[in-house]
């Protein structure tokens, strides 16, 4: 069969993307300038103004939930959060609900390492919502261990849900957006660990599932660009969510402290600048790029 198969490799024709012409009217064009007959606030804020239906993967985790309160801050008019933790992301729906009574507020229960229910879960929210033109790829979990004692479970486990699940969401939505005729952003959590090996706890799994995500980003912006969809990312760094807290983690917590030149970690609302920025007017002609939180300055940190 390894022989069959390398003698067809002659034989095959590749598949070639096709790039966006930036014609103007299309959906790859530039933004129309800000009418000179607005006032500068009134500028300011249609920079940044979001519209339009979005879809908050990992929505009821602290960094999820503070970019989904963003999104509506900023004037989108649907939001639907994908989450497999029913009682949290009820929980967090009734609060934005309560703060944004006049936007349609929903939660999906979606195991996104589920192919045929993220497709089922992404035609729904079209169905209740409408149109989807703004995806944000929150959900992710960690994984820390020796290497010599990784198993595949551990591999698998890590993978599906980090970079194979943010896939097929991402997949689910440009398929819609595809149909719609809408164009879109899709913005993607990698991480510092996408970049540098994190000291000092051990964790090739997340690092792996991470640099697949600024590789797949990457990818994903040079085919979908024609479509009108842009597709970029967020590299954080140390947040302070439930991921980092506990007694358990104090000293790794002195060591991350001592090797960041703020000497704390990040709160997870200053994320949310970075994410309207690549999704509002303002991030229009990003594409494809990657967002560190903070820009690193050890190799290993």
């Amino acid at each position: 069969m390894m022989t069959a198969d390398r003698a067809n490799l002659t034989a095959r024709v590749l598949p070639q993307m096709t790039l966006g012409t930036g014609a103007p009217g299309g959906l790859t064009s530039a933004p129309s300038p800000l009418s000179t007959s607005m006032t500068p606030s009134e500028r300011a804020h249609e920079r940044f103004r979001l519209g339009g239906n979005a879809i908050v993967t990992g929505g009821a985790g602290d960094l999820g939930f503070a970019v989904s309160k963003a999104l509506l801050e900023h004037g989108v008019q649907g939001l639907m959060i994908f989450d497999v933790d029913p009682a949290e992301a009820e929980a967090k729906v009734s609060v934005l609900e309560t703060e944004f009574p006049d936007v349609r507020i929903r939660f999906l229960k979606v195991d996104i390492t589920d192919e045929a229910a993220v497709d089922a879960a992404v035609a729904q929210t079209v169905s209740l919502l409408g149109p989807v033109t703004t995806l944000l790829n929150f959900a992710g979990m960690v994984c820390c261990g020796h290497a010599l004692d990784l198993m595949s479970k551990d591999w698998n486990r890590v993978l599906n849900v980090n970079t194979i699940g943010a896939f097929f969401v991402a997949r689910a939505v440009a398929r819609h957006m595809i149909v719609h005729k809408t164009g879109g952003s899709m913005v993607f959590v990698a991480s510092i660990s996408a970049h540098q090996v994190n000291f000092p706890q051990p964790q090739v799994p997340y690092n792996v599932s991470k640099a697949g995500v600024k590789a797949m980003v990457r990818s994903l912006a040079g085919e979908w660009a024609r479509y009108g969809i842009r597709v970029n990312s967020i590299s954080p760094g140390y947040m302070d969510t439930i991921l980092n807290e506990g007694d358990g983690l104090e000293e790794a917590r002195k060591i991350w402290l001592s090797r960041h030149p703020l000497g704390r970690m990040g709160q997870p609302d200053e994320l949310c600048g970075a994410v309207v920025m690549l999704a509002s007017r303002a991030g229009s002609y990003f594409n494809g790029s990657d967002r560190e939180l903070p820009l690193p300055c050890f190799v290993f940190i």
